[in-house]
């Protein structure tokens, strides 16, 4: 069991009926998400070709701080809105959906790329089961 999980279960109130296994996977893939798109930057910084991975710079760092926000926010319970939420959650797999995308399009010359693009997708995935399991997912 994960910090995130115990927390989750000694909660003292009711979570209004969230699905605390997708909520406990939705924070922690918002946290590895925000780590590895501020490690992806990082490492583009030392890129030789920095100028050319200027937008993927930008788009690491938003999405870093958007999934570590999402993260926050979906940890705390107390006074809960589910309207925020859900406007957080789509921000958050939004972000993670446009970092994806920039970062496939340099995987195959920077590993960390790839990686980056990967744990990307996994947050945005996780994201939308959350979504969806709220009662409001991608097509609505």
């Amino acid at each position: 069991m994960t910090h995130i999980s115990s927390m989750l279960d000694t909660y003292p109130k009711d979570l209004g009926g969230v699905d605390r296994q997708k909520l406990a996977d939705c924070i922690a893939a918002c946290f590895e998400c925000a780590q590895t798109c501020t490690a992806c930057a990082d490492a583009c910084l030392s890129e030789d070709m920095v100028a050319e991975l200027t937008k993927c710079i930008r788009t690491n760092l938003d999405c870093a701080d958007i999934c570590a926000t999402t993260g926050n926010v979906l940890s705390r319970h107390t006074g809960y809105d589910a309207n925020i939420t859900k406007a957080i959650l789509e921000a958050c797999r939004t972000a993670c959906k446009a970092c994806a995308d920039e970062c496939e399009q340099h995987a195959q010359m920077h590993e960390h790329c790839k990686v980056c693009a990967e744990a990307c997708r996994r947050c945005e995935k996780a994201c939308d089961e959350l979504l969806s399991s709220l009662g409001r997912g991608a097509s609505e």
